[in-house]
């Protein structure tokens, strides 16, 4: 009876989990302790959940370096260093025995490929064109005068 119940319960997150594996680098801050590796369990915008050796505790801020997976994000996979805390810490399951680590992100900085300035094929190149703009604003401000 408990098992159906919970299972009729809505959902409290706000955000969308996927059950995704990928390799993890974790930070935490204010530790002498270098970084460490993890994988994770499932993943949203607004945390992860992931299994690991090294403990944690709640509260503790962490820096969670990643390859967010395109079905995620909906574009190719981007590194995205993600900045939060520990909401819950799992005791360990055997035989790995491994800590369930719950992380909610903060914030998070993503790197994307650079995009060219210069256009493919003929014709001007969008700088060029961006600095014909800027001149013709600027002739037209000098003859207003």
């Amino acid at each position: 009876m408990d098992r159906c119940k919970e299972s009729l319960e809505p959902d409290r997150r706000s955000s969308r989990r996927y059950s995704v594996k990928t390799a993890l680098r974790i930070r935490a801050w204010n530790k002498d302790v270098a970084e460490h590796r993890a994988q994770s369990i499932n993943v949203s915008f607004r945390g992860i959940y992931f299994v690991t050796k090294t403990a944690l505790c709640e509260g503790e801020i962490v820096e969670v370096f990643l390859k967010m997976p395109e079905e995620v994000t909906g574009e190719p996979a981007t590194e995205w260093r993600c900045t939060g805390h520990v909401v819950r810490v799992e005791p360990p399951v055997l035989p790995a025995r491994k800590l369930g680590i719950g992380v909610q992100f903060y914030c998070y900085d993503v790197s994307r490929p650079e995009q060219p300035l210069l256009s493919p094929g003929p014709g001007p190149s969008r700088r060029a064109i961006l600095q014909a703009e800027q001149l013709a604003t600027k002739s037209a401000d000098a003859n207003a005068e």
